[in-house]
């Protein structure tokens, strides 16, 4: 990396206290120097007390990326074929008057279920939430079509609010100092930012004499930095080694029986199933080894060891949890958690993948009630179910947008759509079968992107319209999972070239669709508002303009935050959220669905695209999509500073390698029915033989011959979800080759 010289001769330096909005798990108070309109250097948190919050690399290149020089500038609109990425600019007038026109034309002629709405997570704010504002617009504009889910999390939110009845399933990160050991499944919070605060706590609880145990088909960075054991196991088969762990608790009766009787129900259908009383098969250790790829032994080991430890935290988290049995992962966690007694307690777990607290908390509750979809009705209220309070007219799975768009009604959707609004995402890389996704976008009458880079997805638009970035406008932010403390997002430069935030491009297109009135407030006044009257904060934050000042809004706490402390404390008086009042390892919600593969108690079951699916004899490898530490999802992908950190490579063990003559710094292709990339081998014994990992998030880019050189994982992965709604995104067979 070259050094960059900063010419601060003249004008004068500010500095100013703000925040990153990028959909990772942490987010870091900033401390941007800006002069003359331009950010000239980054500083994280300046906090001398203990629970500093350390920021990362990604905001550390955060200027690179405000000031990129393909960051968009001016509106554009298409001039040659879609993909292909040739636009030229125009007015935001004509911009307006196109897009207005287009959303009446389409209603018109279609009705509302003709126009789709696909917002997301790029930038995760309260006010400039893109998604709050154009479905507030669309709304009164007579209705819309949308998404549902969350590609990241839906597996462990639908587990949550089946088994505990509530997403705050996590501690607070010092409680991990109580730990004795510490079990890592599927969870490398060095790289995908956990809670901003999560790697210093792991670190400390390791000092402080915990064992840590990491369990994954990667020697991933986490473990590299504070296991004291790495297990490695094959994707997809998490809850067979867990059955088997409950297997050995049963039998040499390790398990808690006066916790399991008190606090859950459902154990005795759960053990039925573990012993082979249902269905004639024992989940022993030899049956799980068969399956996992982990001996025998060392499942009856780690059985015993997290049985007989106290406190244990057993800590789950999202990755496995995107597969095609992604929920049956976090459900199982949860129900080793009950079963070891280590729910409510310091220094345990309650499992359940998303390690949230209710304090400070980006999200609070799923709007996708357990073991039902309550948007394949109409209308914006349901009983029984979170009112939306918008004029939804249909929502499809987020990993269904593109096909929902190429079949239609005829596919079984709830609507033909015609025309498509995109903003803060750039699905089209990020969602299942990227392949797919294009010839969807093909398909549209109409295209429009707010974006700061042409990404993949912008480039099939029609009308492209720049957006500020999170450093150009002022809001709200608060960090996930972890916390307890709230951000202010000080706006540290005027917006560049002709840049607008969403909420000022929905606000002026309100106008033109005679939409009166629809924004009476200026941006003080409404994060003013949000603060004073949000429930939540309000107590906390007594003073806006020292929160806007400084920033940041610490929350003390007296002792750790242990979820679902009250109720192990007195369940009598402060029961489960659930029907029962009780942790639902067998629940009476999901058994009333009769779903084959949406079991009432967690299970382990063959999928497609597993090991056991005959496709594997052409397709021999399975593939991981992990997050990537050089960038948020797709975010961040142009910066090269962050590029230079850690380049764009396909993992792939020696024993996988060396039969395909592969070396070390070879050009692969990776492939199967879907697509084919290419990319550069990393030949590493950090992965086990049979699996290989590409992290999510490298642009997708096709070339003549449909070959994605940008090798985006997803030109490879599903556009499929689980019974509980989890994106099915490592659950895909792929075979490898030399390239040309």
């Amino acid at each position: 990396m070259k050094a960059e010289k900063i010419d601060q001769s003249g004008g004068e330096v500010r500095i100013v206290r703000t925040t990153s909005t990028f959909d990772c798990g942490g987010r870091c108070p900033l401390r941007l120097h800006v002069k003359d309109n331009k950010i000239i250097r980054v500083e994280g948190d300046d906090f001398s007390e203990p629970g500093q919050l350390r920021t990362c690399l990604r905001c550390r290149a955060y200027r690179q990326m405000v000031h990129h020089p393909e960051r968009l500038m001016y509106p554009q609109k298409r001039t040659g074929a879609r993909g292909e990425g040739k636009f030229e600019q125009i007015s935001w007038d004509e911009a307006y008057d196109t897009l207005a026109g287009e959303l009446i034309r389409v209603k018109e002629t279609y009705g509302n279920q003709g126009i789709f709405l696909a917002t997301g997570g790029g930038y995760l704010a309260s006010l400039h939430n893109p998604g709050f504002a154009a479905s507030r617009l669309l709304a009164q504009f007579g209705g819309f079509v949308t998404h549902y889910g969350n590609i990241s999390s839906e597996g462990a939110v639908w587990a949550s609010l089946v088994q505990y009845g509530s997403v705050m399933v996590g501690h607070s990160r010092e409680d991990m100092l109580n730990s004795k050991l510490i079990i890592l499944w599927g969870w490398d919070p060095a790289r995908m930012i956990s809670g901003t605060n999560t790697m210093y706590h792991l670190i400390k609880a390791k000092e402080n004499g915990a064992r840590i145990v990491s369990i994954d088909p990667r020697y991933h960075d986490t473990a590299a930095t504070v296991a004291d054991e790495w297990i490695p196991i094959f994707p997809g088969t998490d809850t067979a080694m867990m059955a088997a762990m409950a297997n050995v608790m049963i039998r040499e009766k390790l398990y808690d029986r006066v916790f399991l009787d008190k606090y859950t129900v459902g154990f005795d259908k759960f053990s039925e199933y573990i012993t082979g009383r249902e269905d004639g098969v024992e989940k022993t250790p030899a049956w799980a080894a068969g399956i996992s790829g982990v001996d025998a032994s060392t499942i009856e080991r780690l059985a015993r060891e997290y049985a007989t430890t106290r406190p244990a935290a057993l800590m789950d988290c999202q990755g496995p949890a995107r597969s095609a049995m992604g929920e049956q992962y976090n459900r199982c966690t949860a129900t080793l958690c009950a079963m070891t007694g280590n729910v409510g307690r310091r220094g345990g777990s309650a499992g359940g993948g998303l390690m949230g607290i209710p304090v400070g908390h980006m999200f609070r509750m799923s709007a996708i009630p357990p073991g039902k979809n309550p948007f394949e009705l109409d209308g914006p209220k349901i009983k029984g179910t979170l009112d939306i309070g918008l004029r939804v007219v249909k929502r499809v799975h987020i990993n269904k947008i593109f096909d929902a768009i190429l079949k239609g009604k005829e596919g079984g959707y709830p609507s033909d759509i015609k025309m498509a609004w995109s903003m803060c995402n750039n699905y089209l890389n990020q969602t299942g079968n990227s392949n797919k996704a294009a010839r969807a976008l093909k398909k549209l009458e109409f295209f429009a992107v707010n974006e700061l880079f042409m990404t993949p997805q912008a480039k099939y638009a029609d009308l492209v319209l720049p957006v500020t970035s999170a450093a150009e406008r002022s809001d709200l932010t608060r960090p996930w999972p972890s916390g307890p403390y709230y951000t202010f997002v000080n706006r540290a430069i005027e917006p560049l070239g002709e840049c607008k935030s969403d909420f000022d491009i929905v606000t002026e297109l309100a106008e033109r669709l005679g939409i009166k009135d629809f924004n009476p407030y200026s941006e003080d006044e409404w994060l003013r508002m949000f603060v004073e009257k949000n429930p939540e904060t309000g107590p906390q934050i007594t003073d806006y303009e020292k929160f806007k000042r400084e920033g940041i809004h610490r929350v003390k706490l007296p002792e750790p935050i242990v979820a679902f402390r009250e109720q192990i404390e007195d369940i009598e008086n402060n029961p489960f959220p659930t029907p029962s009042g009780r942790i639902e390892i067998f629940s009476q919600r999901v058994a009333d669905l009769n779903n084959p593969i949406c079991p009432p108690i967690p299970k382990y079951m063959s999928t497609p695209e597993d090991r056991k699916d005959p496709l594997f004899e052409q397709y021999p490898l399975q593939l991981l999509t992990p997050h990537p530490k050089n960038r948020v999802h797709s975010e961040l992908y142009k910066v090269e500073w962050l590029r230079e950190v850690e380049p764009h490579r396909v993992w792939i063990n020696p024993v996988d390698a060396e039969p395909r003559g592969i070396r070390d710094g070879d050009e692969v292709y990776v492939f199967n029915a879907r697509g084919k990339v290419a990319i550069t081998a990393w030949v590493t014994e950090r992965i086990i033989p049979g699996v290989i990992s590409i992290f999510e998030g490298a642009w997708y880019d096709p070339d003549e011959n449909g070959i994605d050189r940008g090798a985006c994982a997803n030109t490879l992965t599903k556009d499929a979800y689980s019974g509980g709604g989890a994106a099915v995104m490592n659950t895909s067979l792929v075979q490898v080759e030399r390239g040309d």
